[in-house]
C-alpha cells in the first residue's frame, strides 16, 4: 500500500514521522508525496499555536479531497488534546503524541478491515521512553535522534506538557547504538533533540547529566557532526562548557531558549531564569568556544507586555548579538494560565512588535555572518537551489557556492560575502 505523510511542528514531530515511515517501509509499504492519491494518509499534528491547529484540520480535509476512499490517520499533539475533534473531521484512526508503533498497527488494520480506532492514552500517565527507528528514507545527510520526551516546566503560555506528559529519557546505551548505526549508514550529522532536551537523564534509575549523553554520543561516532537541540539556559554551567569544549565533533551552535528579554515578563511566563542568568550562559559558551553561534526563540506580545517591557527585550537582543532569532507573536492557548491573564495584546500590536524584533534580529545575524568573511569552514552540502549549491557550516549558518558540490559531502570553503539567507563562499 501507499502512504502519504503531512508533518507540522517541531523537530521531534519530524523525527517521529521519519520513524513511522520506516515502520511502514519495513512492512513493504511505499511512502509517497502527501498530495498524491494514496491508500492512507498520516497527519502528524502540532498544537503549539492556533495556526498549528488550523493547519492540522486543513490537512485532513486535503487528504480526503485527494483520495476520498483512503484511510486517514491523525496523531500528534493536536490529536492528543482533541481526539474527538480529530475523529469528527473524518479521521479513521486517531492516536496521540506517543505509542507510534501501536498507531501504525491500528492504521494498517483500518486499511485492511475498514476498522476505525481512537486510541489516545492519557499523556500524564506515560513513564517509559518509546524506542523508534532513527534516520530518514529520503536521504542520508542529517539525521535526528529523539533522546527525550515530555516536559515538566509548565510555562504559563505552553500547552505541550499536557500533550506530551512527563519527562522520559532514552537510555544511554540505546543512544550510543543509534548514533553508531547512523554513522555506519552514511550520515554526516546527527541532531540530538527532545521536547525538553535539558531534562535528559533526570528520570533515569540512576540520574545522569546531559553532558554524559553528549560526550558518549560524540565519542561513539567521531565521524558524525553532533548538533544539540534547544537548551534551557540554566543547563549551561562552567562544568557543562568544560565538558563540551573537549568534543571536537560537537557543532558550535547553541539554541538557548529566551522568549523575552524582560525580567518581569519572564516571571509572568514562569520561566526559570532571568536575563542575568541568560547573559552568564552566553558568556560561558563564548569563553569556552569563541565564535560559537547563539540562536534563540522569542515570543512578543505576551499578556501584560508593555511597550517599555518590549523595549527591554529589543535592548537585550542587541546586547547579546544572536546569530539567529525565531520571532513568534504570542498565541493564546486555551487551557494555559496565560490565556486567562489580563492585558491581552492586540493582534496588530503583536504583529508590529514581531516586525521590529525581526529587524533587530536580522541586523544581529548580518553582523555574525559578516565576521565569517575570509574564514575557512567545513560545509555539509545538502542540495542544489537554482544556480547555487547549499549546505550548513558547523555553526548552522547556511552557505551558498556556485561550484558544483555533491550532496552529503563535507567540503572546506572560504566565505566571501553575505546573502539574504546566510553567506556566499568558494570551494577551497
Amino acid at each position: 500500500m501507499k502512504f502519504g505523510f503531512y508533518t507540522l511542528g517541531c523537530k521531534v514531530n519530524q523525527y517521529e514521522t521519519q520513524a513511522m515511515e520506516q515502520l511502514l517501509a519495513a512492512k513493504g509499504h511505499t511512502i509517497a508525496p502527501f498530495d498524491e492519491p494514496c491508500d492512507g494518509y498520516i497527519i502528524n499534528t502540532c498544537t503549539v499555536t492556533a495556526t498549528g491547529d488550523k493547519k492540522s484540520r486543513n490537512a485532513v480535509r486535503r487528504a480526503k479531497k485527494c483520495a476520498p476512499d483512503a484511510v486517514i490517520g491523525v496523531c500528534g499533539c493536536y490529536a492528543q488534546l482533541h481526539a474527538q475533534s480529530a475523529a469528527a473531521l473524518g479521521a479513521d484512526v486517531v492516536g496521540g503524541s506517543g505509542e507510534r508503533t501501536e498507531f501504525i498497527e491500528n492504521l494498517l488494520r483500518a486499511c485492511s478491515l475498514r476498522q476505525a480506532a481512537v486510541s489516545v492514552p492519557d499523556a500524564m500517565t506515560r513513564r517509559t521512553f518509546e524506542l523508534l527507528p532513527a534516520g530518514s528514507l529520503a536521504g542520508r545527510t542529517r539525521a535526528m535522534l529523539k533522546v527525550e520526551d515530555g516536559c515538566h516546566n509548565f510555562c504559563s503560555y505552553c500547552i505541550i506538557p499536557y500533550a506530551r506528559g512527563p519527562v522520559r529519557s532514552m537510555a544511554l546505551p540505546d543512544a550510543v547504538r543509534a548514533a553508531e548505526g547512523l554513522a555506519a549508514a552514511g550520515y554526516h550529522e546527527l541532531v540530538l533533540t527532545g521536547i525538553e532536551l535539558s531534562s535528559w537523564g533526570t528520570d533515569l534509575p540512576e540520574p545522569q547529566p546531559l553532558t554524559a549523553l553528549i560526550s558518549a554520543v560524540c565519542r561513539a561516532a567521531p565521524a558524525l557532526r553532533v548538533r544539540l537541540g534547544s537548551l534551557e539556559p540554566r543547563t549551561v554551567t562552567a562544568e557543562f562548557c568544560a565538558a563540551i569544549a573537549a568534543l571536537p565533533n560537537l557543532c558550535p551552535q547553541f539554541h538557548l531558549s529566551l522568549q523575552s528579554g524582560c525580567d518581569r515578563t519572564l516571571r509572568e511566563m514562569h520561566r526559570r531564569y532571568d536575563t542575568a542568568r541568560y547573559r552568564e550562559s552566553v558568556r560561558l559558551l563564548r569563553d569556552a568556544l569563541p565564535g560559537c553561534a547563539i540562536t534563540t526563540d522569542l515570543i512578543v506580545g505576551f499578556p501584560g507586555e508593555t511597550e517599555a517591557d518590549f523595549a527591554q527585550t529589543l535592548a537585550f537582543l542587541q546586547e547579546i548579538g544572536f546569530a539567529a532569532v525565531h520571532v513568534f507573536p504570542y498565541s493564546r492557548r486555551a487551557g494555559t494560565p496565560a490565556a486567562k491573564m489580563d492585558g491581552q495584546v492586540t493582534r496588530e500590536e503583536k504583529a508590529d512588535r514581531a516586525g521590529r524584533a525581526s529587524k533587530v534580529a536580522a541586523q544581529s545575524a548580518a553582523a555574525y555572518h559578516r565576521a565569517m568573511i575570509g574564514t575557512q569552514v567545513p560545509v555539509l552540502f545538502e542540495q542544489a537551489e537554482g544556480v547555487w549549491y547549499t549546505g550548513h557550516a558547523p555553526n548552522y549558518v547556511k552557505v551558498f557556492v556556485q561550484e558544483q558540490a555533491a550532496q552529503n559531502q563535507v567540503r572546506t570553503v572560504t566565505v566571501t560575502g553575505l546573502c539574504a539567507q546566510g553567506v556566499t563562499a568558494v570551494l577551497d
